[in-house]
């Protein structure tokens, strides 16, 4: 089977894998619902300078400044779907795509790639510096690699417990490194979150039983972790703060898959649409983003679905926070 050329079915299979292991949602809005107040809070494209891209049909990116679209990606004839990606300070862009991880430049020029073996996936990369990517790969064997980038070679290769290891799709999404130069995954098929030091022993854990999609450590030591819930956690796993779609009634916000905390104490939260499941009608597409206040009241809501259509939302770095993305270290790998 030629991967560069995935049926339809396939890629409405493994959406529904998706969906199944997170319980998200599966169905465009009907066109006779209202999916959001006819005025938004904030100021639309213009709130914040972001760098967006998600999971969709096509592989798309783009970075936005002063409301208009500054630079885009599109590669309408590749494989996958962009489940992670990380703009960093020098321009380059690391994204892992379903079948593998790329490392570009602004011009778009490949300065690194990594092509998952037959029956894997990669959902997720994190720059460590400039000279090393850790990263998951799903399938029958999960791992955590750290790939150096000047060797072509993996300093690390570590095993990762898993759900199901027949199905590659669901088990892992997104994970981050922590300021202790641990590992933080959300165990998407075993509905928890747990945290690996660099020899892959795990050192901390929690249940997600609101699913786990992303998570992510804040600086106050507590974890963030983004399924059909938003939950923040402390060190005892127990929940010090939530944000659910109930707390939004006038939105249809039901689709959330990753979670940042602002330094303003703010909550940044994206809401995917599953293009798989039926056409994207722009008339009808719910808000792609919401950024909360601790109390939940919605200070700006992003919907672009035309002039200029965004499409399908999964993860949105904010370009006018304070932030280092390849600050990190895994271990002694700096």
């Amino acid at each position: 089977m030629n991967r560069n050329k995935r049926p339809l079915s396939c890629a409405f299979i493994a959406a529904l894998v998706l969906a199944q292991a997170t319980g998200q949602g599966q169905e465009v809005a009907p066109s006779n619902k209202p999916v959001a107040p006819a005025v938004l809070p904030g100021r639309g494209l213009s709130q914040h300078d972001f760098f967006y891209a998600g999971e969709a049909k096509t592989r798309d990116m783009y970075i936005v400044r002063a409301g208009r679209i500054a630079w885009s990606y599109h590669d309408s004839g590749g494989k996958g779907e962009i489940s992670d990606a990380v703009l960093l300070a020098n321009g380059n862009v690391l994204f892992a795509h379903q079948f593998g991880v790329t490392l570009i430049t602004p011009e778009k020029k490949t300065l690194w790639n990594y092509d998952a073996p037959p029956h894997c996936e990669t959902h997720t990369a994190q720059p460590i510096g400039t000279n090393h990517v850790i990263f998951i790969q799903n399938g029958p064997e999960p791992r955590i690699l750290v790939a150096n980038l000047a060797t072509g070679k993996m300093e690390r290769d570590l095993p990762l417990p898993v759900g199901n290891a027949k199905s590659t799709h669901g088990q892992f999404r997104h994970a981050r490194l922590t300021d202790a130069g641990t590992y933080l995954v959300a165990h998407m098929d075993l509905r928890k979150v747990a945290e690996y030091d660099e020899t892959g022993q795990q050192v901390w854990s929690a249940d997600a039983p609101g699913g786990a999609w992303s998570a992510v450590r804040l600086p106050n030591g507590h974890t963030l972790v983004c399924g059909k819930v938003v939950r923040e956690i402390d060190v005892k796993g127990e929940t010090v703060w939530e944000f659910t779609a109930a707390d939004v009634p006038d939105y249809k916000f039901d689709s959330m898959q990753i979670a940042t905390r602002l330094p303003n104490g703010d909550t940044l939260i994206n809401n995917w649409v599953n293009q798989w499941s039926g056409k994207i009608d722009p008339a009808t597409a719910p808000v792609q983003a919401l950024e909360v206040t601790p109390g939940k009241k919605v200070v700006w809501a992003l919907r672009s679905w035309n002039d200029p259509d965004l499409g399908p939302s999964t993860t949105i770095q904010l370009l006018d926070e304070p932030g280092a993305p390849g600050k990190a270290h895994f271990g002694n790998i700096w």
